[in-house]
């Protein structure tokens, strides 16, 4: 490992990466062209790594109040900085290496966190259907960890999450509405902010690379979210293909 290589922190899989956190970053990184090396983390290892690395919590746990110990999380030799949280790394690499493409190019920020925070909440209803396939996603060392801190996170077990009978349609919609009000915000352009890709555009991108490698490319549910809003989903993981290398 070169010296002045970033270490990333990300969760492994038989497909690589897959965590629609950590694939934020991957996206970043590989759009500064910035060169880094992946330690892969099984779930249960993520906080005695990231304690041993120096790397401090994000949040904490809702039922207990413990420190919570999450990834994507770097280490930059280069400035000794060591942190985690996407937007917090995404904010740190732009300040780091301005000569590079900005994530958040400038007079950007406030609209850049905007959508980082609206995203998730407005494609909520997605998580109810996935969480079970990311349990097959995630490798054996992980899946007893993942199924029960999802629980914790959720208050119900991921089989208990997915919708049955009549609400199946109803909370699919939902889903699609989602992605819909996503879709009014970026307007016709290729990215966020036009032709240039921006941290916005791995939000929105690293749910849909997820999406796609939970359920599969033959999917009905990936080809259902990649014909949706005339196919600009499947075109936004298309442009974004060049930045997704493990």
């Amino acid at each position: 490992m070169a010296d002045k290589t970033i270490i990333f922190y990300d969760f492994p899989s038989k497909n690589g990466s897959w965590n629609a956190f950590a694939l934020r970053i991957r996206l970043a990184l590989n759009y500064k062209g910035l060169p880094f090396e992946t330690v892969w983390v099984e779930y249960p290892d993520v906080e005695a790594t990231l304690k041993a690395a120096g790397i401090p919590p994000t949040t904490k746990w809702p039922d207990s109040g413990k420190p919570r110990y999450t990834l994507p999380a770097i280490v930059d030799p280069s400035t000794g900085t060591a942190l985690a949280d996407s937007l917090a790394i995404a904010e740190y690499l732009d300040k780091a290496y301005p000569d590079k493409p900005l994530l958040m190019p400038s007079n950007t920020r406030a609209l850049q966190v905007a959508f980082e925070e609206a995203v998730p909440s407005s494609i909520g209803p997605l998580f109810q259907f996935i969480l079970i396939k990311l349990c097959d996603v995630v490798n054996p060392a992980s899946e007893e960890y993942f199924r029960r801190t999802r629980a914790s996170l959720f208050g119900k077990s991921v089989e208990d999450l997915v919708p049955k009978g009549e609400s199946v349609k109803v909370e699919w919609k939902k889903v699609e509405d989602g992605f819909g009000k996503i879709a009014g915000w970026m307007k016709e352009d290729k990215f966020i902010m036009g032709d240039t890709a921006s941290f916005a555009d791995f939000v929105i991108g690293a749910f849909l690379i997820m999406s796609k490698i939970a359920w599969g490319e033959d999917s009905q549910e990936w080809k259902d979210i990649a014909g949706w809003h005339d196919g600009r989903w499947s075109k936004l993981v298309k442009n974004l293909e060049p930045y997704y290398s493990n």
